[in-house]
Parts: C-alpha cells; structure tokens; sequence
C-alpha cells in the first residue's frame, strides 16, 4: 500500500502499513466515503503531523485523543485549527498557560504549524473522525498505528520530551521509555479540568529547559 507521507516516518512506519489493522483502516475510511460520510481532516491533512514534523526533527510529543469534528477545524494537527478559525476552548488555555509560562502574547490564529516545524509532533491518537461525531472512528485501528509511532520515538530517539495533558494521554506513557526520554504531565487544557492543574504546569518553559540541558535547541514557542 502506498501511503503519502514524509519520506523519513515512511521509513520508520513501513511494517506498519503492511499490517492487516492498518489495511481494515484504509478499507474502513473508504467505506465511510462510499457511503457519503464527511471525515475530517480531508485526505491530505491526515498525516500532516507527519510531514511537518518528520521523524529526524521530532524532540517534542502533544498527543491529543480526537481531531475536531466541525467543519473548516481539523487539519492534522492535534489541538491546532486552520487560520480563519475561532480558536476552541482548549486551544485558548493553552495559549492563557503560554502566556503566563513564556509571557508570549495569544495569537489571532489558532494554527500551530510553526510549532511543528519548529519539531513539535502535534499528535492525535486517533487521525480521523466522521463530520460533528467526535470519538466515531475511535475502534478503527487508529490507536494501533500511533501506539506505535509513539514506540518507534521512544525506541529510536533519545531526549524527547512526551508532553502529556489529561488522563488519556498520560495512559499513553507506558508506551515511552522514561530512562531515556522526559514526561511532562498536567491535566487536560479543557475549561473543564484546566484549573485543576494545567494553568501553572509551565510545560513550555520547563520542556525548554530539558532540551537545553540536554543539548538540543529549544522550541521557539512564538506563532
């Protein structure tokens, strides 16, 4: 199968795409068009995570669960939405805690493709979702394939730093091997759990701080 994606993840997923889950996927999506189901992000954007942030250049992991499911939002950028668009109350903490981390001004736009050009794998678990039905395409095998992107950063690499907000990323972390890499974890920047410990994490500067320590050039935050 001949899957568009950055030359250097293409080599280091390769297996992967062979396997018969990631096949079921594929199968399944073309199911969903078959039978006129809007999927977001469109096709393009669906492993844009992976082309602007190939596997050589990737010393920083979000993970979030779900794209967005409202038309114009998701574009393969886990927490990201696409310039032109209100940015949702998740992105906006997250940009409050930058702020009182970096004493970086919000930006208009809620597009974080500097961030993963700057080496920021802006991952979702799951790379799909059906048009305003979050979590639809959660059993497809989409958790199969970024489990083990996660695996083949923490096998291969060394000193990424895993930022983990919320319960679901945080399960994630048996995944990472902590000998070797850092975990960061605060609660999820939702309005609904982000006084409970993810304003004050200071994620930016501290993920800024291992990354020096450990001779590797820091994420410019700026967007």
């Amino acid at each position: 199968m001949d899957v568009k994606i950055e030359s250097t993840w293409k080599e280091v997923l390769k297996d992967e795409f062979q396997k018969s889950y990631f096949e079921q996927i594929v199968m399944f999506l073309k199911h969903e068009k078959a039978l006129g189901k809007t999927i977001f992000p469109k096709g393009e954007d669906i492993f844009n995570a992976f082309d602007k942030t190939p596997f050589d250049k990737v010393k920083v992991v979000i993970l979030g669960q779900d794209p967005y499911h409202n038309e114009g939002q998701a574009h393969g950028l886990c927490f990201s939405v696409q310039d032109g668009v209100k940015p949702p109350p998740s992105l906006v903490n997250i940009f409050k805690e930058m702020q009182a981390d970096l004493g970086l001004i919000p930006p208009a736009s809620g597009n974080l493709t500097k961030w993963a050009q700057h080496g920021v794998l802006l991952l979702n678990a799951m790379l799909t979702v059906r048009a305003h039905e979050p979590a639809s395409h959660s059993r497809i095998g989409w958790e199969s394939f970024t489990d083990a992107v996660i695996r083949k950063i923490s096998d291969q690499k060394k000193d990424v730093v895993f930022l983990l907000w919320g319960r679901f990323a945080q399960d994630k972390q048996i995944l990472v091997d902590a000998t070797k890499h850092h975990i960061l974890k605060a609660a999820h920047p939702s309005p609904l759990s982000a006084h409970n410990g993810f304003f004050g994490c200071k994620h930016f500067s501290k993920t800024n701080e291992l990354l020096a320590k450990a001779g590797i050039e820091p994420v410019d935050w700026r967007l």
